[in-house]
């Protein structure tokens, strides 16, 4: 009988181990930003792993050997974003922030290799994301109305537009000079580009000017 039940014993031990080990990762960043070894991994202000070693990559980014422990292990997924920042919580040291870009997604495996990302680029990838979700309806409607713009007012999609250029404002007027000079450098380009093919795009229409409130904008985000 005990023949019978000891390797079972064992088998029933080896699966709960599987179940209950802790998740470790590779994360790539351009620069360690003197990130170290035993440094916290933070998700929602809960400490959930920590820094196991830093090395060098021959590609020449640095890798950071991370263990996410087993109690949060389900909460990283294809859809989680790691950056460096500085702990909140000790003075002095680096930490490693999870964030969560949309619900659910497929949990990672062991030893993936991720690549980490910065906190502006992040704003900056949401920001593009909602402009341009705003600036695709404005230009489907253009599209779908055709020859019966000229009756059927737009003010209210560009006021959208314009509200999105004041949030932006604000954005920029609490974030730190990197992220304001990153947004002026890379983003607001961009902005005044799809601003620039809806002013073409109204134009045929005689609507040109409803844009202006828009350039005004621009203006002030330049100047910040």
């Amino acid at each position: 009988m005990l023949k019978k039940i000891f390797p079972l014993l064992i088998i029933s031990f080896v699966i709960l181990g599987c179940y209950s080990r802790d998740l470790n990762l590779k994360i790539r960043f351009a620069q360690t930003e003197g990130l170290r070894a035993d440094d916290s991994i933070i998700f929602e202000k809960n400490h959930i792993g920590k820094v196991a070693a830093i090395s060098y990559s021959e590609g020449g980014a640095y890798i950071a050997d991370v263990k996410i422990d087993k109690g949060f292990t389900k909460a990283v997924t294809e859809h989680s974003r790691f950056f460096i920042i500085n702990d909140p919580s000790e003075k002095g040291r680096k930490a490693i922030e999870m964030i969560k870009v949309a619900e659910g997604g497929v949990p990672l495996e062991k030893g993936v290799i991720i690549q980490g990302s910065t906190r502006s680029a992040l704003l900056l990838g949401w920001m593009e994301e909602d402009f341009g979700k705003a600036m695709s309806e404005l230009n489907n409607k253009i599209n779908k109305l055709s020859g019966e713009i000229k009756q059927i007012p737009e003010s209210g999609e560009i006021k959208k537009l314009e509200n999105y250029l004041k949030q932006l404002k604000e954005r920029m007027k609490k974030s730190g000079k990197e992220v304001r000079e990153k947004i002026q450098k890379e983003l607001l380009p961009w902005l005044q580009e799809e601003i620039e093919k809806l002013k073409e795009r109204l134009r045929r229409f005689g609507r040109e000017k409803e844009v202006e409130p828009l350039e005004v904008k621009m203006e002030e985000l330049r100047k910040i």
